[in-house]
């Protein structure tokens, strides 16, 4: 599995939603996050990416502080 880590790629999105505290919603963004359509219908591959970064980012208790 190759892992997208540019940003707005899966794996980044995956670790912003945890990050943010928001529930696991997979997507990305063809390009610079929030400028660039987003994309919501993942191959089974974008969907392992996401996951993996959401994961990620929960092991290791990045999370905002509000």
């Amino acid at each position: 599995m190759t892992m997208d880590k540019r940003h707005g790629g899966p794996w980044d999105r995956g670790s912003a939603d945890s990050y943010y505290h928001r529930k696991p919603e997979p997507h990305y963004y063809e390009g610079a996050t929030g400028s660039t359509p987003r994309v919501t219908n993942l191959n089974e591959s974008e969907q392992a990416a996401y996951m993996a970064g959401y994961k990620w980012n929960e092991k290791h208790g990045d999370k905002k502080c509000f």
